[in-house]
């Protein structure tokens, strides 16, 4: 088992029966418990999990915690792989909603001189897009809420009523073993359905690491969605469970 599948394994199993032991775990997983030690000393320093005696818990307000630049240096490869993936399902004339967070910000860059027009609440999109004169970006308002780089609030969600969009990339913090968004930002789980509410089509971006990942807070359920795309390495289980929903996956 490769390092990266080692770690979505016991944040998986950490999400859903608690805090395990280092001893659980290597047993678990069939490797040495020094192994188990270095994992969770990995994960405990990209602030998704926190040690405990003996062993590790979930953090569920990893992801608030975090800073933008730290999340966006995390896991660069598995979110590279959904972004281009995600990417190519764009035509050139759709119009596309972002979602905040750093795979949508890695979508944006593969969205570089195509002709496509772009809505987002997130300001690092602006960033990344503003100088593209084959694109039409169209900023949504809001508070600005700087520590994660985005546009929040009564004013995000209104403006979002008045848009139409053929995809809509959703991020997120962590999925469920049966199939639930979740997000760990109580702010911008209303921006995240109401983005849902103005796409054709949704489309989840979820690296192996968002399975099951951090978040309390739901914002909905398999079925809700059109594509999942993800890593090949994700928890099948969980994948299985989005195929039987209806939901189309994709693989990077």
């Amino acid at each position: 088992m490769l390092p990266a599948q080692r770690h979505a394994e016991i944040l998986r199993r950490i999400r859903l029966s608690g805090p395990n032991a280092v001893a659980e775990l290597a047993a678990a997983l069939g490797v040495s418990r020094s192994t188990i030690r270095r994992d969770l000393g990995t994960l405990s320093e990209d602030g998704r999990l926190r040690r405990v005696h003996g062993g590790a818990a979930i953090r569920d307000d990893a992801d608030e915690r975090r800073p933008f630049a730290q999340v966006l240096a995390s896991d660069v490869a598995e979110k590279e792989q959904v972004a281009v993936r995600a990417a190519a399902l764009v035509e050139e004339g759709d119009v596309v909603l972002l979602d905040i967070g750093t795979t949508t910000l890695r979508v944006a860059a593969h969205l570089r001189g195509r002709r496509v027009t772009v809505i987002t609440s997130s300001l690092a999109v602006l960033d990344v897009l503003h100088d593209d004169p084959e694109i039409e970006l169209v900023l949504l308002g809001g508070v600005v809420r700087e520590a994660y780089r985005s546009l929040v609030g009564a004013l995000t969600e209104a403006s979002l009523r008045e848009v139409r969009a053929t995809h809509a990339f959703l991020g997120t913090s962590g999925v469920t073993a049966d199939g639930v968004v979740l997000d760990s930002t109580r702010v911008e789980v209303p921006v995240k359905r109401a983005m849902m509410r103005a796409a054709e089509r949704v489309v989840l971006l979820a690296d192996l690491h968002k399975f099951p990942g951090t978040g309390a807070l739901k914002v909905c359920e398999a079925s809700e969605l059109d594509v999942l795309v993800t890593n090949h390495g994700a928890d099948e289980a969980t994948v299985q469970t989005y195929r039987e929903a209806g939901v189309e996956v994709v693989f990077g």
